[in-house]
């Protein structure tokens, strides 16, 4: 596949906790990827994370005060950067750190109320409420209830190849294209 004169591709994946957005994430960067797209992950946590280990040359000159810690290596290479205030993170400057030219595609889990397309990953047993019925950025509900109503398309849950398939559809059709970014 070849991308066109894309700025930016961009679809998130909105849900409560535990509806099982990771768990549909892991198996569409898999199938995706087998379709050659060039994907990246954007994933929103509330928690402080941490992927360096004390007694590393990284995590120790990181905490000696560097803003910016770049560990490059020859397979691969992690980017740590310090907040400068301890808010939530923002969607814009996250793309910012990532090489979109590099990718055809940014999959986002979580960041529900940035104005983006999404799908939703939606367990009716939750029981917690439709988020499509209130967002217009939302193009199809991913669930395992085909018989949920909802005012946009239903994915099968379950499918995730039908579900990457939607999902090629759409970027080759420039749906997901972000012109501002």
């Amino acid at each position: 596949m070849s991308a066109s004169s894309r700025t930016c591709s961009l679809l998130g994946f909105a849900g409560f906790s535990g509806s099982g957005k990771t768990t549909l994430l892991r198996q569409l960067v898999s199938l995706l990827t087998q379709r050659q797209l060039r994907v990246g992950i954007i994933k929103h946590t509330h928690h402080d994370v941490e992927q360096d280990l004390p007694g590393k040359d990284s995590f120790e000159l990181r905490h000696a005060g560097a803003s910016q810690c770049l560990l490059a290596g020859p397979h691969r290479s992690i980017l740590t950067y310090e907040n400068t205030k301890r808010q939530e993170p923002d969607l814009h400057e996250s793309l910012s750190r990532l090489s979109l030219h590099q990718l055809d595609l940014v999959l986002v889990e979580g960041f529900r109320e940035a104005p983006i397309n999404k799908i939703e990953v939606h367990r009716p047993l939750h029981h917690k409420p439709l988020l499509c019925l209130h967002d217009p950025h939302i193009l199809a509900v991913a669930t395992d209830d085909p018989a949920l109503a909802a005012p946009v398309p239903l994915l099968d849950l379950n499918d995730a190849n039908a579900i990457a398939d939607v999902i090629v559809h759409w970027w080759q059709s420039d749906r997901l294209q972000v012109s501002t970014v």
